[in-house]
C-alpha cells in the first residue's frame, strides 16, 4: 500500500485525539473513495451527455433564477 502523509491543524489534531478509538487512516481513506466513486459517477454521466456548454450555462442560471425565487418567496412568508 503506498503512504500518504497528511497535515491538520493543531486544534484539529488535539480533537481527533480526545477519541483515540477512530482509526483515523480508515476515516479518510474511506472519504477519499467516496469522493473518487462520486467524480467517477460524474464523469460518466457528463460523457454520454449531449448538452453544450452553453446549455449547461443557460441551464445553471434558470435553476440559480428559480432557486433565487423560491428563496424571496419563503423569507416573503417567513417574516408575517
Amino acid at each position: 500500500m503506498v503512504s500518504l502523509t497528511l497535515s491538520v491543524p493543531p486544534e484539529l489534531k488535539k480533537r481527533m485525539d480526545r477519541h483515540p478509538e477512530i482509526r483515523w487512516s480508515n476515516q479518510v481513506r474511506a472519504i477519499i473513495a467516496q469522493q473518487l466513486d462520486d467524480l467517477e459517477t460524474t464523469d460518466r454521466l457528463a460523457s454520454r451527455s449531449q448538452l453544450t456548454e452553453k446549455d449547461v450555462e443557460e441551464l445553471a442560471a434558470k435553476v440559480d433564477a428559480g432557486m433565487a425565487k423560491r428563496w424571496k418567496e419563503i423569507r416573503r412568508v417567513a417574516r408575517r
